[in-house]
């Protein structure tokens, strides 16, 4: 859970961290060129008022003269350094003595030049700040007379910046922290949840299976307890039908056995006369069988739950099926009092089949519904086709099963309510055996009235004979 909590810890403070980072440079610019902006627009207001007092009132004299008689006129209204340049850029004057030969270069002296108006932040040799300039041409007759240019420091103004990152900087690194608080507080909200699942999960794990999360909400950590909270009921469900199916093996495998065992006893007393022989050996006959068909299907199961289950699959003709059907049962209905009914218009068709064990599927299923009708109740079983699959059905006027029983009476182990099975597992046996021939069991049954179990097997193979 560490190694969890400490990348959810490093991806928050990832993320602030760069949302920091952005903010920091998209407010450092945008605020510098506010300032600088508003440096600037200062600057050509200034220069653009000195610009209009000598258009308006020494246009008339050369800028030498002016610059000789008239000097102050240039610098009176600003505390800026004042540049008064010729029509090609070289110096003429300098409100604070500076002498240099190369402003001809820069790039707001040459757009003057060129009778625009230019801006330019840079540094110069005699000072040890960065310093912004405007220059401004003089027009006499649409004509570029000379050049005023006002320089200033940007000292103060980068002073004033570096207040205000620093500022930007303290709040960051408050952001930071809080963001540690909060990434904190959050990475817990999310991990000790997972934490006592993974402590439940333990506790279910060394067979503790009653103790239970007790989470609420809709969340994906609610929904994960709730199903550890359903796979536990589930395995307690399993478990009691796995005890159920014991004990009723047991109870099943107990009863022949103590039948033969008493039978045994009988057959080897000196007085024992013929007709009790003759009955003896039919009983043990009978149990012997009965063992032999629980040992059988127990292998099946054995077989199913270990998916090694196989079919033995070749060309049959449905007859075979049928015939051995209605032989083998028509017997026991007219015993027991049932009205037993095999319908088919699928005569002498060939299919792909393991008849040995689709005939074990419809044994098994016509025995459940011989268990559940009364005297002289309808057991039908029926041959068709639909959309060229191979369709069985078997339905009776029996009791049915309960809405509450009918979605589970397929699973293993599972007795229902009225069930007379022995150990809850021949018809899980038949959905598997239906199921390898990629064919589907289904069951329909309303209590009290009916059931009907229907078998779809697909990818039939069919000639006609």
């Amino acid at each position: 859970m560490k190694s969890i909590k400490n990348t959810l810890i490093k991806n928050f403070l990832f993320l602030i961290l760069f949302i920091v980072i952005c903010m920091n440079l998209l407010l450092g610019t945008f605020v510098k060129k506010y300032y600088y902006d508003n440096a600037e627009t200062l600057l050509r207001n200034q220069i653009e008022i000195a610009t209009n007092f000598y258009n308006k009132y020494l246009y008339k004299s050369r800028l030498i003269e002016n610059i000789y008689d008239n000097v102050d006129s240039f610098w009176n209204k600003s505390n800026a350094e004042v540049q008064i340049l010729d029509e090609k850029g070289n110096l003429l004057m300098d409100s604070i003595g500076v002498n240099d030969d190369k402003l001809n270069e820069k790039p707001d002296v040459k757009k003057a030049i060129n009778g625009e108006s230019g801006s330019y932040v840079g540094n110069v040799n005699y000072c040890d700040y960065k310093v912004m300039s405007v220059s401004q041409p003089l027009l006499n007759n649409n004509k570029v007379i000379g050049i005023i240019r006002y320089v200033i420091s940007l000292e103060e103004v980068n002073n004033e910046l570096k207040s205000i990152f620093l500022l930007f900087m303290l709040i960051s690194i408050f952001v930071l922290i809080l963001g540690v608080i909060i990434s904190l507080i959050l990475s817990n909200k999310i991990i000790n949840p997972i934490k006592r699942l993974t402590d439940i999960a333990e506790k279910m794990a060394n067979g503790n299976l009653r103790v239970r999360n007790n989470v609420s909400g809709e969340g994906e950590v609610a929904q994960l307890a709730n199903t550890l909270d359903y796979m536990a009921e589930e395995i307690i469900k399993r478990e009691q039908l796995k005890d159920d199916f014991i004990s009723s093996v047991s109870h099943e495998l107990r009863t022949p056995l103590t039948s033969i065992k008493g039978w045994v006893i009988t057959l080897k007393d000196n007085n024992t006369d013929e007709e009790t022989f003759k009955l003896g050996f039919n009983i043990l006959e009978k149990e012997t069988d009965r063992l032999a068909n629980m040992v059988e299907e127990l292998l099946d199961f054995s077989r199913l739950i270990n998916g090694k289950m196989q079919l033995k699959r070749e060309y049959v003709n449905i007859m075979e099926l049928i015939e051995y059907i209605e032989s083998y049962m028509i017997p026991r209905a007219l015993k027991e009092s049932i009205n037993f009914n095999v319908v088919s218009n699928l005569e002498n068709k060939i299919y792909w089949l393991d008849i040995d064990r689709m005939t074990q599927v419809l044994i098994n299923l016509i025995d459940n519904s011989f268990k559940f009708v009364n005297n002289k109740g309808i057991v039908n079983v029926i041959f068709n086709e639909e959309n060229n699959a191979l369709k069985i059905i078997v339905e009776d006027n029996g009791c049915g099963i309960s809405e509450y029983d009918l979605p589970r009476v397929k699973e293993k182990f599972y007795k229902g309510a009225n069930s007379k099975s022995k150990n809850g597992i021949g018809l899980s046996i038949c959905e598997e055996i239906v199921n390898l021939h990629n064919g589907s069991l289904d069951i329909v049954s309303e209590e009290g009235k009916m059931t009907r179990v229907t078998i779809l097997i697909p990818e039939k193979r069919e000639i006609d004979i």
